[in-house]
């Protein structure tokens, strides 16, 4: 096969975790654009102002990603004249937001760093990005050579956060470890996609055994080890894993793969159409997504422990749970049968069997209830 080059994530974690800026970029350039969401800017502008007093680094500005992760909001950002006087880029806030930056710094090839103020999903530390239509419709991914320089992960400002953000990002969270696994069976394994194959079965424990917790010390803004583990899994482990199992692209067709998602994200994928799902996190109709995966390949054990967590911290177990009907699953299968998730599902996967596997989740969710 061809060359290629992996690219680790490193990052900081702590309530005072940014006081490492200036030793981090100390290579990288001196003048920065802080690039985010308006409340994350609000809740973190203050401390990245403390640490980089005294030293070297100027912000230039503080300025505001457009609201959502499309290329519409990237050309708009590039012609920013601050942006282009800059020598690093800041990513602060949560997805859309960092995958915005991730975005604008691979085309302008400037360093950027990520710090997400939310514990909702691992954009900060992946090589890859969503992008949107302008409609919030789905539209591709962007793949770049590699994933921030570093990212900052304040456990206080996460732990600031609306805790049903952190709750979503579980529900995403829970999606790793039987995506990777269910993707990448009977495929040829090498060591790279190999390792995030093994980093992937250490994702959805963590959850389980600290997510009731840490839920709740968000709500009451308490930067507690449970809270930071459950940051760490949702924003370092996962995203780990998609940088060693993400590897589209390339010249030679053979040596592309992508097992970083599955039918859990199908699900999600297909809901995006529906408008009465628009009231509803990626990581919320993700984790029921997670059900219909294991559904699907009979991990029927597996889908009920997963199933008794969700219903323990109210994430969905049923179809109704996230405003959908049997009447939508059509439209659902169709649109998943279009995505390359789709292309890397063990067997020969049928929009049939896709539909019958969601009726069945939401049956037993039903019962469940």
């Amino acid at each position: 096969m061809s060359n290629y080059s992996i690219y680790l994530p490193s990052y900081s974690v702590g309530v005072n975790c940014y006081s490492e800026i200036p030793y981090v970029l100390r290579k990288y350039g001196k003048k920065v654009a802080v690039i985010g969401g308006k409340t994350a800017i609000e809740k973190s502008k203050g401390e990245l102002l403390k640490a980089i007093n005294n030293s070297d680094i100027e912000i230039l500005d503080f300025i505001w990603y457009g609201g959502d992760s499309t290329y519409e909001n990237i050309e708009i950002l590039k012609n920013n004249p601050i942006v282009q006087k800059s020598d690093i880029l800041f990513a602060v806030g949560g997805g859309r937001a960092c995958d915005t930056v991730k975005t604008l710094a691979d085309m302008e090839d400037k360093p950027f760093f990520t710090f997400p103020t939310l514990g909702s999903n691992c954009a900060g530390t992946t090589a890859i990005s969503v992008i949107y239509n302008s409609d919030g419709t789905f539209k591709e991914y962007y793949y770049m050579k590699q994933p921030s320089y570093h990212t900052f992960i304040n456990t206080k400002i996460i732990a600031d956060s609306p805790e049903k953000l952190l709750w979503a990002g579980i529900g995403d969270a829970l999606s790793k470890e039987c995506e990777v696994l269910f993707a990448s069976r009977d495929k040829f394994m090498y060591h790279t996609p190999l390792i995030g194959v093994c980093m992937s079965k250490i994702c959805t424990n963590p959850l389980i055994e600290y997510g009731k917790k840490a839920i709740e010390d968000c709500k009451n803004n308490i930067s507690s080890f449970e809270l930071e583990q459950v940051a760490l899994d949702i924003i370092v482990s996962t995203g780990i894993v998609s940088n060693f199992v993400t590897h589209e692209g390339q010249k030679d067709p053979k040596d592309n793969y992508y097992y970083n998602s599955s039918l859990a994200h199908c699900v999600y994928y297909g809901s995006s159409l529906i408008k009465a799902c628009e009231n509803h996190l990626h990581g919320e109709i993700v984790s029921f997504g997670v059900l219909c995966l294991l559904t699907y390949d009979n991990q029927i054990e597996e889908r009920n422990r997963i199933m008794k967590f969700n219903k323990s911290v109210g994430l969905p177990i049923t179809l109704n749970d996230i405003s959908l009907t049997e009447d939508d699953l059509d439209i659902i299968a169709r649109k998943a049968s279009t995505s390359i998730e789709w292309t890397y599902v063990p067997g020969n996967p049928t929009k049939e069997k896709f539909i019958q596997a969601i009726k069945d989740t939401d049956k037993a969710g039903r019962h469940f209830k």
